[in-house]
């Protein structure tokens, strides 16, 4: 019963990728993946996703924050002609269960739908289960690899319209 309150406390807006609550939440999704991939994580043997990708034109960064503090992130990647790249998805442990990774999801879709990105894609590692079961669930099929993500054991899609 207390956690609907919380979910409906949460707001999802765009932030620069230099914003200190932008800044936490990228270091929380690198240090959780570092955590959690078999051999760890580094960002440098990773597609890029810098500050200049993450901002508009080139992309867009949405943070989740809860009584002002960050809890979530996602970022798109937009490509002229090529689908929209969905990037660095993350919701804090303390925040897990109350929706927030698919409400990321779905305002990273309609931010892509909006700008005429007709399909969007992701690719993820096979130690984050939840977001591949999230993915499926909202709709991503999942595709031959499109990219030479070094940390990636799916890739997905979405059309959008």
């Amino acid at each position: 019963m207390k956690r609907l309150p919380t979910a409906e406390a949460v707001r999802i807006a765009p932030l620069d990728p230099a914003h200190p609550h932008a800044r936490h939440c990228l270091r929380q999704y690198a240090a959780e993946l570092d955590r959690r991939f078999r051999g760890g994580f580094d960002p440098a043997h990773s597609i890029s996703a810098g500050e200049e990708e993450l901002r508009p034109p080139a992309g867009l960064l949405l943070v989740a924050t809860l009584q002002s503090r960050p809890i979530g992130c996602g970022a798109l990647k937009f490509h002229d002609g090529r689908p929209t790249e969905i990037k660095r998805m993350w919701v804090a442990e303390s925040a897990r269960g109350l929706g927030i990774g698919r409400r990321l999801l779905a305002e990273l879709e309609a931010h892509a739908a909006r700008s005429s990105s007709p399909i969007v894609r992701l690719e993820t590692n096979e130690a984050l289960t939840e977001a591949i079961a999230m993915y499926r669930s909202a709709g991503y099929s999942e595709v031959a690899p499109f990219n030479d993500e070094s940390y990636a054991h799916h890739w997905f899609e979405k059309r959008l319209f």
